[in-house]
Order: structure tokens, then sequence, then C-alpha cells
């Protein structure tokens, strides 16, 4: 018997909130290895429950069960954050505590909430779209980003930062978090692409047409470079260049970048050695036609760009930071206006990609009757 896969993941990710709550009041006195213990414990519950709720939708795909198991988790992770900002209590003190004190950091709370909202409504599409035999490669990228971004970040600022003395054995909890996105981006790259149909005649005439005839592309063009020298820029700063602007820059604008907590130094190094190359990338493909691989990584990049910017800003601003790293109020507009700017433009060149992608694909014979349209 067929069941419905989505309401038995939604009810499955929401015993999140019992769970969480029975352990609390059971695990007040829990040394730390016993916590990591007991988290284990839960994956290998939640996976196996997992595969039973997958034979009952049958379901073939075994990223259905990685997503049924990770919306579980990020049901935990919307807790842990409504709890430290004070919205409920009595459900993951203990885990913060004893397991992963740094999840109590201003940076901690905000990926949590990217990861139980944003995260979890990307889980329960994908399930849906496996479920019902849809192609859901674009969310998957997309999802692919968002994940590996967080934790490129989140793992070495913990053990580069203020907090490096506080990791314990839940630590190892994420170990998953880095092997399984592995695994499932290559399951994801090597499946179908679905675009929109093109013939071979209008690829042929999308890529001959000039740049000056491609105001988009040329508009996207000229953001890229304005984002790649604002990102080599901050860069420089967390590198401590000796330069008035990256002083008056890190003092006047984005304090947050000296937090001790070391997430922000990281996040910078991360887009100056990773997104900075993208971006170059991303002119290299808007100035070339044929370069099939630019809507896959646009799309993996935006992605990975929106949870930078949203753990950025928010935590910029967030209660938890400390005063003297929080951004000043007087250039909240400023400071907004920059990063959602930031984040917006990669969003674009993704939509840019998949909505005309006649002009990053091959060139086709021009008497061909067209090219297929991939399931």
């Amino acid at each position: 018997m067929q069941l419905p896969a989505v309401p038995g993941a939604v009810g499955l990710s929401l015993a999140a909130f019992p769970v969480s709550y029975a352990l609390n009041c059971g695990a007040a006195l829990a040394h730390p290895v016993a916590i990591a213990m007991m988290g284990v414990l839960v994956l290998l519950i939640l996976f196996c429950m997992a595969y039973l709720l997958g034979e009952w939708s049958q379901s073939q795909d075994p990223l259905f069960y990685v997503f049924t198991v990770f919306s579980f988790t990020s049901v935990i992770d919307l807790i842990i954050s409504l709890e430290e900002d004070g919205y409920i209590s009595g459900f993951m003190e203990f885990y913060l505590k004893e397991g992963e004190p740094y999840l109590r950091t201003a940076y901690g709370i905000m990926i949590c909430y990217w990861d139980g909202i944003v995260h979890y409504v990307l889980y329960l599409a994908m399930i849906m779209a496996i479920t019902q035999r849809k192609n859901y490669r674009t969310l998957g990228l997309y999802w692919l980003g968002s994940l590996m971004m967080s934790i490129v970040v989140f793992l070495p600022g913990n053990m580069l930062g203020k907090y490096s003395s506080e990791i314990r054995p839940s630590f190892l909890l994420n170990v998953p978090y880095i092997l399984i996105p592995i695994w499932a981006g290559m399951r994801l790259f090597s499946q179908p692409k679905s675009l929109p149909c093109c013939t071979a005649e209008k690829v042929v005439a999308e890529q001959q047409r000039s740049l000056y005839q491609r105001p988009l592309d040329l508009g996207l063009i000229l953001f890229l470079m304005v984002a790649a020298t604002f990102t080599f820029f901050r860069g420089l700063v967390v590198l401590d260049c000796p330069s008035d602007s990256c002083f008056d820059y890190i003092y006047q604008y984005e304090p947050y970048l000296r937090d001790p907590v070391a997430y922000p130094k990281v996040q910078m190094l991360v887009y100056m050695f990773y997104v900075l190359p993208f971006f170059c990338l991303g002119i290299y493909g808007l100035l070339r036609p044929g370069c099939t691989w630019l809507p896959d990584w646009a799309l993996v990049f935006a992605g990975a760009i929106a949870q930078a910017q949203f753990s950025h800003v928010g935590s910029s601003l967030h209660h938890h930071t400390p005063y003297p790293y929080r951004t000043p109020e007087e250039v909240w507009w400023v400071f907004l206006l920059t990063n959602v700017l930031y984040a917006l433009g990669p969003h674009l060149l993704a939509y840019r990609c998949l909505h005309s992608p006649g002009f990053f694909q091959p060139a086709a014979p021009t008497g061909q009757d067209g090219i297929k349209k991939h399931q």
C-alpha cells in the first residue's frame, strides 16, 4: 500500500518537539559523551523510520531517506534558535550546555533559523518531487550549495574561534553533514537536466547576439565585477590590511568582522577563495557561448551565498553579538542594502541561466530540428 510521503515526513520531523523535550528532562546531568551517544542513537532510529516510510511510499530514490532524516534535524535546529531567542524553553538546554555550546552564538542561531525554515521547506519540496517521480535537480543543487556553505564556515569557525576549547564529542555529529552532501551532490549532478526546449536555430541565434544586444547579461557582468571587487576588499579587511579604507570599513560599517568567534573571518575568506573565482568564471560564461557548466554552478552558488548572507547579516545585528561588534544603527541601511544586493545578484544570474539557457547550450548544427528537452 502506498502512503503519502510528505505527511509522513512532516509527522516524523515534528516528533523533534517531544523527543527533544523528553531528552532534555532526562539528560540534565548527562556527560558530554553520553549526549553524543544519544545523538547517534536518535539518528540511527531516524534512518530506520525513514526507511520504513520509504517502503510504505514505495520510494526508490536513496535521497528520500536523507531528506526525511534531515527534515527532523531541521526542526531540531529551529527549536534551538527559538529557544535561544526566548520564544520557547525546556527543549534543548541540555544539548546547548554539554553538547554544542557554540550554537548559542549569534551565528549559530542564524544558521539554525536558516536550516529550520529554508532547508526544511526544500526537504519537503524534494520529498514531494521524489514521490511524484518529478525532477528535483534544481532544488537539490540550490540546497547543496546552501548546506555546504554553512558547513565550510561553521566547522572551521568552531575550531578556530574562541569556542575552540568548548568542542565536545557531539561535534562529531556534524560529520554526516560533510559526507552525505558530497555523495548527494554527486547524485544530483548525475541526474538529467530539466531545461526549456530550444531549437538549434534558436540556440545559434542566441549565441550570435553581441553583448550589447543582451542588456541583462551586460548588467550581470557589471554586477559580478563590482561583487568581485567587494569580495576581494572584505577579504583584505579580515586579513588585517593596514590601509585606511580597510580600517574605516571594519570599525564603521562591519565591526562584526572583528568578532573573536571567527565565523565572520572564515566567511569572508571563503568568499575570497571560492566565491570570487566563481564571479570571474561567471563573467567568462556570460561572454563566451556554450558554457554548459554555468547554469548548474550558478544554482549552487546562489544557494551558498543566500545562506551565507542571511547568517552574516543576521549575526551582525543579533543581540547575542557583543555590542562593540554589532553594526552601528546609523549605517544599517547602507549595510543592509549592500549585503542584500550582494545576495540578490547570484540569484538573478541563476534565473537568467535557467529561464533562457540557449546561450549556455553547446552549439548544434542548424539543420537539426531541435535540442531535445531533458527529462
